[in-house]
């Protein structure tokens, strides 16, 4: 019987991609997926490190497959991967005696061949035998081996790791220096990904704006989208996540004018205090950001943007606070991913920033700032009603099974009836309701002149 597999992700869209590389290479080595752990022969867990909490998460599932092993009298691999593998090492087997495998970020290439190894040797040997966290600069992939699990976007990765080093992020230390994939291997990911099927590609990098090809000097990040949009079938193109201060003429120029480039910006802000920022080491302003975001929105008025923010970095003052909540108020996102600073391994804050606002301060600065930007959402979504958006249909809607789901480009979520068959399909919606977190509509029909239903 062929031995199974089963992955599970914590954390970020790159971490997501990872875990669909990892599943081709087992597959490729002759392993079947499963989704029931009680049926695995390996399982990995492929972790993130970015909050306090997602570490907690891994100890946690880890204790509980300790606990069914004792049970069920199984005893499958358990390889711990991605961030807090790379972080960590060794100590993790000081918190779980469940581990046989630790494989770094830059060591993914390497699972098959340890796990077989690992499944070789009797269960009670194998405990924490291998440990690969050492780095490589190689970011190849075999062509097509991700097993993608979206059936309409696909992730490619086009910069590994990041040189930023802000005070408060534990990236470069988890993911190592900046690596650019070639554009050959990007343009050949992203026509493979068409071709079995996805019609939008996002493209990854910790600091995705700031690409430059290693095999084309005259391809920066700009002349990345262009060769893209040429991409036959290509619906839509998105990326994640930029600098703001890699946002470069010439990339607001390609967002504008090229058909298949969504009108979306996810632009990392982290403080609306200009003080805090430099304490950060974030090499921007507060003003530099919102005569970025003012230049934008010259250029493309219905522009969507996001951000992500963090209260209660060490040193934030009442007035430095005060400074986000008028920053967010000021550019009104569409959406905001909102932490409350915790302490990062490795990371400048934590060796000279200690902590010195209160948790009980924080919890009422994060309500505070996630209640503006309820209130920002709610009447962007409302200002959508009447208005009609093209739909990329991506899955069934989680709440009705009648119903599908889809984006705008702006990346809203739309939910509306509609048939099965139109996934993977670009349906004009008119919006008839606005809830907090999504939209509702009805799918138009086209000119009676159309030759389909939907493109």
């Amino acid at each position: 019987m062929p031995r199974k597999y089963l992955i599970e992700t914590f954390g970020c869209q790159m971490n997501i991609h990872d875990s669909e590389r990892m599943a081709g290479l087992l597959e490729q080595a002759g392993y079947e997926p499963t989704a029931d752990d009680r049926d695995a022969d390996v399982i990995v867990i492929n972790t993130c490190s970015v909050r306090e909490r997602a570490e907690e998460k891994l100890f946690t599932r880890l204790g509980e497959i300790r606990q069914m092993a004792a049970e069920d009298g199984t005893r499958p691999v358990v390889a711990v991967t991605g961030c807090v593998a790379q972080q960590e090492g060794s100590r993790i087997l000081q918190r779980s005696k469940a581990v046989d495998l630790i494989v770094g970020t830059q060591n993914l290439k390497r699972l098959p061949m340890l796990v077989d190894a690992a499944l070789e040797r009797p269960a009670s040997a194998r405990t924490g035998t291998t440990i690969a966290i050492d780095p490589v600069d190689d970011v190849s992939f075999p062509l097509g081996i991700a097993r993608r699990s979206d059936p309409v976007k696909a992730y490619v990765t086009i910069i590994e790791g990041c040189n930023e080093f802000c005070a408060f992020c534990v990236v470069p230390y988890t993911r190592g220096h900046e690596r650019m994939r070639p554009v050959a291997d990007v343009l050949a990911d992203a026509r493979h990904a068409v071709a079995t099927g996805a019609r939008e590609v996002q493209l990854l990098g910790q600091i995705v704006n700031h690409y430059q090809a290693p095999d084309d000097p005259s391809c920066d990040f700009a002349a990345l989208l262009e060769r893209l949009n040429g991409i036959d079938g290509l619906t839509r193109i998105r990326f994640a996540s930029p600098h703001p201060r890699h946002v470069t003429p010439r990339m607001i120029a390609a967002m504008r004018d090229l058909p298949a480039v969504c009108r979306h910006l996810h632009l990392p802000v982290q403080s609306g205090s200009t003080r805090v920022l430099a304490a950060m080491r974030r090499r921007h302003t507060r003003e530099q950001y919102l005569e970025l975001v003012a230049r934008l929105r010259q250029a493309m008025p219905d522009i969507a943007l996001s951000t992500d923010m963090i209260v209660g970095f060490p040193g934030e003052t009442e007035a430095d606070f005060a400074d986000t909540l008028s920053l967010a108020a000021a550019v009104r996102y569409h959406s905001m991913f909102s932490f409350k600073y915790s302490e990062r391994p490795n990371t400048l804050a934590l060796k000279r920033m200690p902590e010195d606002v209160l948790e009980e301060e924080k919890t009422r600065r994060i309500v505070a700032l996630q209640s503006l930007q309820k209130s920002i959402q709610g009447a962007l979504f409302a200002e959508s009603l009447g208005r009609t958006f093209d739909v990329l249909v991506d899955s069934r809607s989680r709440r009705r099974d009648w119903e599908l789901s889809g984006r705008t480009s702006g990346n809203t979520v739309v939910n509306f009836s509609g048939e099965p068959d139109w996934i993977g399909r670009t349906v004009p919606v008119r919006i008839t309701a606005a809830n907090p977190n999504s939209l509702r509509g009805e799918a138009t029909p086209l000119d009676s002149g159309s030759t389909g239903p939907y493109v």
